[in-house]
């Protein structure tokens, strides 16, 4: 998937695709489903989709880090972890979809030891943080933003507020 998502250009050709595949947490849309706007005889081909479909799961993210805007925090950098962050199309994409530097630190269990931390932190007494050890060597991602991804799928998310909500009572 990766290899076909990076040989497409940015925005897919003209494919945006929601991903609301089975309702969505946020915006809260519980009964909305996905939509592929765009489609054309020329442009649906399998890099296409495939980069339609990794832009979306990070217009998804940005949209979370968005939300974190509207409430005073703003966020200079990314730090991807988990199963996406092994994608290498997601790797590379990221920092032109949200417009700002990706670090891809190497696979750990993130949540057991942030877990660890608080838990000893609290145990100190301190009132700062523990020194914690990194897991390893993180990689860094640049690129140029490509705003048009998160244009185009910001509109087709407006454009669908309210599909399907009757079927989530």
């Amino acid at each position: 998937m990766s290899r076909l998502a990076l040989a497409a250009p940015a925005g897919a050709g003209g494919l945006t695709l929601l991903p609301y595949l089975d309702g969505e947490r946020s915006p809260r849309r519980p009964g909305a489903s996905g939509v592929l706007q765009g489609l054309t005889s020329a442009n649906t081909t399998p890099e296409n989709l495939a980069r339609a479909a990794v832009e979306a799961l990070l217009c998804s993210l940005a949209d979370a880090i968005g939300n974190l805007a509207g409430c005073g925090i703003a966020a200079e950098r990314v730090i991807l972890i988990g199963g996406a962050a092994r994608s290498e199309a997601v790797r590379r994409i990221a920092p032109a979809v949200f417009g700002m530097p990706v670090t891809v630190p190497q696979p750990a269990e993130y949540v057991a030891l942030g877990a660890a931390r608080q838990a000893a932190w609290a145990l100190s007494g301190s009132a700062e943080p523990p020194d914690w050890p990194a897991a390893g060597s993180s990689a860094e991602y640049t690129a140029e933003p490509v705003p048009l991804v998160r244009e185009r799928y910001a509109a087709l998310r407006d454009a669908t507020a309210g599909w399907g909500e009757a079927s989530a009572s």
